[in-house]
């Protein structure tokens, strides 16, 4: 009867993969698909139906779960910046920047893609908003149409991998559950525990290295073929109007960025509560950008935001004490008076958004957003109970452990198993499903969790790229002119796909580039 689990459990995967190639909700399909194997597996005589007594509980450690409340945080803080043009704002400014130069309007795409994926982490709406604006910019500047395509395909996709990133954070429950499941299977009760906080410290080395290959590489094409990435002339515009126009864009994003990474990794904030600095700090933000010449509260505001992350670097504000020192209560007053300032700049904000139709336009977005991802883990949820009801992470298990090269081929399996999902499945998926059942298997083998959870990151970034299903294909071909072909775009991808792989590769051969700073910052 085990091998006729097992046989189930295998069909079962795979018809989750080609109900999901035809269009079916992923959601549904994952719990439809469980639902109908688990009834012939009960049939049958192999699956226990009191599994089904587990999905409760299940459903409640979702529901409660801290980390995965930053999920509607960072979406909305993505979505505000997104609707309040500072990708607009930062695009035109680079472009005065580099753009005089070869290539450097590829450049300036890569960067400016960057410091939006460092604050906004959402791969659609970046991918999009560059492609309106920068695609038809670099066409008429005589960009080779492919080159152009791969650029913005490429730079969107970084918000997979560069923190906040959605995916971090749901990878980085996941990677933690899977962690403390193998240590207690190899008889260590008491692990140590790994963070989202961890995640994003590890990717960022790897993060910011992978923008620096895209840069080079487009430097390199500007030299080799100049007539792909040609100079703009220079704007009539003097350097000084140039120079502050950039100071404007940069500065605000750059603060938000450095707020909300900077306090994860000071240890000052968990990943939850930084999300919520995020969502406060991108709605001052577009308050600002939505309303010219009246910033005074929402300048208020944000010097009140900061100077509570900052005193609560080095005051105790807990009032609940028996005993306050003289400093803590000069502290806690001056905290009383900086949260009446921020409250009021972000009312100003918010009337000022909702005036606007922005702030509509945000929660609908946030919302639909947010339901589909937990719609999605609730799905995978019975999908992976009903999986383990057959046995499947026990073959799981034995698949892995024997393969040749021993954790080190196991991970080149589940890695390659990774990209090829990638084609047809979005990272959701492929981190509510897969990493449950390979990852505490990989940790038993003991490889680091950090690293482990920064070559998946990578690796299902990669997959938003791989033709001919990857998601920020789509996403551009739905906003590219007439002139630009689908054979453009994939043509365009394939040079970013392979600096990708490589990076993997570099990745694997160094891991310290992933483990040495969370190490550095947290001990």
């Amino acid at each position: 009867m085990s091998g006729l689990a097992e046989f189930l459990d295998l069909i079962m995967f795979l018809a989750l993969c080609g109900l999901i190639l035809l269009g079916f909700p992923v959601a549904f399909t994952l719990a439809g698909t469980a639902l109908i194997f688990a009834g012939i597996g009960w049939a049958l005589g192999v699956f226990d139906p009191s599994f089904f007594g587990f999905f409760p509980n299940r459903i409640y450690g979702v529901m409660t779960n801290e980390v995965l409340i930053a999920v509607p945080l960072f979406v909305f803080m993505g979505v505000m910046l997104e609707r309040s043009k500072v990708a607009e704002e930062l695009l035109d400014s680079m472009g005065q920047l580099f753009g005089n130069l070869r290539g450097g309007l590829g450049i300036s795409v890569s960067v400016v893609g960057a410091l939006l994926a460092a604050s906004t982490g959402i791969v659609g709406a970046t991918v999009v908003t560059m492609g309106l604006l920068s695609l038809p910019t670099m066409l008429r500047r005589g960009y080779d149409p492919a080159l152009a395509c791969g650029s913005i395909c490429a730079a969107g996709t970084l918000g997979q991998i560069i923190p906040p990133s959605i995916v971090l954070v749901v990878l980085g429950d996941q990677i933690s559950n899977a962690h403390q499941e193998a240590q207690r299977a190899l008889g260590n009760w008491a692990p140590e525990p790994v963070s989202v906080g961890d995640l994003f410290a590890g990717a960022l080395i790897p993060g910011l290295t992978l923008v620096g290959l895209y840069i080079l590489y487009q430097i390199v094409t500007a030299v080799l073929r100049p007539a792909t990435s040609p100079a703009m002339p220079r704007d009539a515009a003097d350097a000084d109007d140039t120079v502050r126009r950039l100071m404007h864009a940069l500065v605000a994003p750059i603060v938000l960025i450095i707020a909300v990474l900077g306090s994860i990794l000071a240890g000052v904030a968990t990943p939850t509560e930084a999300a919520g600095v995020g969502a406060i700090g991108a709605t001052l933000l577009a308050g600002e950008r939505l309303v010219r010449g009246r910033p005074l509260p929402i300048y208020g505001a944000a010097l009140g935001l900061v100077g509570l992350l900052v005193l609560t670097s080095f005051v105790d504000l807990r009032i609940a004490r028996a005993e306050i020192p003289l400093a803590d209560r000069v502290g806690i007053g001056l905290a009383a008076l900086l949260c009446v300032l921020l409250a009021f700049g972000l009312l100003v904000a918010l009337s000022r958004a909702y005036r606007d139709g922005t702030l509509v336009e945000v929660m609908r977005s946030t919302a639909r957003i947010t339901s589909m991802v937990f719609v999605i883990v609730i799905g995978a949820q019975l999908f992976s109970l009903v999986f383990r009801g057959f046995g499947g992470d026990d073959m799981v298990h034995e698949f892995l452990t024997g393969m040749p090269g021993g954790a080190l081929g196991a991970m080149v399996v589940v890695m390659a198993l990774m990209f090829v999902m990638g084609f047809f499945l979005e990272f959701i998926e492929i981190t509510f499903v897969v990493v449950p059942v390979v990852g505490p298997v990989l940790l038993q083998l003991g490889l680091d969790p950090v690293w482990l959870g920064v070559m998946i990151a990578m690796n299902l970034q990669t997959s938003f790229l791989t033709p001919p299903f990857g998601f920020a294909l789509f996403y551009l071909r739905g906003v590219a002119p007439p002139e630009v072909t689908t054979m453009h775009i994939y043509r365009g991808v394939v040079p970013f796909v392979l600096i990708q792989l490589l990076m993997l590769v570099v990745l694997a051969l160094f891991p310290d580039m992933a483990t040495w700073l969370p190490k550095a910052i947290f001990g």
